[in-house]
């Protein structure tokens, strides 16, 4: 968080053909019977292997619509859900790996404005009226993300902006100092959208964030952070 707070094998049987009485007849029938079953084996082998050929086949086709059917609406139907889960889960990953290679695609072409501290910024939107004031209760939307593309927290996916006093604090350095303003940095107005790239020490530094027992962060330390901000403005 921001805050500080099988296939089926078919067996092919054949008969084996009636020796005569002569010594050199029955040496060749049995040379016969040899080559037949090899034939046999031969044969099975080959349908067993395009049965084989077949359903992977299918497998890589059922794929490809569940993946395309992910990425056109988010997720797999129930229908899918329950009858092929490990396949949506697969598509389901491949389809987030995608969109994080995406995003992190997306933030390495920003032409981020690098302050003195070493803060980047970049306004999608400029905002109008009037700039906050240190102290000021404000509401502001984000999306916080790791260099990767991976996020780690969203407001719009609560529905929900957050609401808290800039420049006192109450959150990161790289927010009070990206909205608020200053080194360099112009305030964000009203309506304004802004891209954040924050190094560690003005994030969550050596210690990171939502660790458990110092270890498996969602935030790793030592981590440059990636935000997009929405000011909205008062609260």
């Amino acid at each position: 968080m921001m805050m500080t707070t099988r296939p089926t094998t078919t067996t092919f049987a054949f008969g084996s053909s009636a020796a005569t009485k002569q010594p050199i007849s029955s040496s060749l029938s049995f040379k016969n019977q040899h080559q037949i079953k090899s034939t046999s084996t031969t044969r099975s082998s080959s349908s067993s292997s395009s049965s084989i050929s077949a359903i992977s086949t299918q497998t890589r086709e059922l794929k490809k619509e569940a993946v395309k059917e992910i990425t056109s609406t988010g997720s797999c139907s129930r229908r899918d859900a329950i009858t092929n889960i490990g396949l949506c889960l697969a598509a389901a990953t491949l389809f987030s790996q995608s969109q994080n290679s995406q995003a992190a695609e997306l933030a390495s072409t920003i032409e981020y404005t690098v302050t003195p501290s070493g803060l980047g910024f970049y306004d999608k939107v400029i905002g109008v009226g009037p700039q906050p004031t240190k102290g000021q209760l404000i509401k502001a939307h984000y999306v916080g993300k790791l260099e990767n593309g991976k996020v780690f927290d969203s407001s719009y996916d609560r529905g929900k902006p957050l609401s808290f006093r800039v420049g006192v604090g109450e959150v990161i350095k790289g927010w009070d100092q990206g909205i608020l303003g200053g080194d360099g940095i112009p305030p964000m107005l009203p309506g304004g959208k802004r891209s954040l790239k924050l190094p560690s020490d003005l994030a969550y530094g050596m210690r990171g964030a939502g660790c458990k027992g110092g270890t498996n962060c969602i935030i790793p330390p030592n981590s440059t952070l990636l935000f997009d901000v929405e000011f909205i403005g008062k609260a």
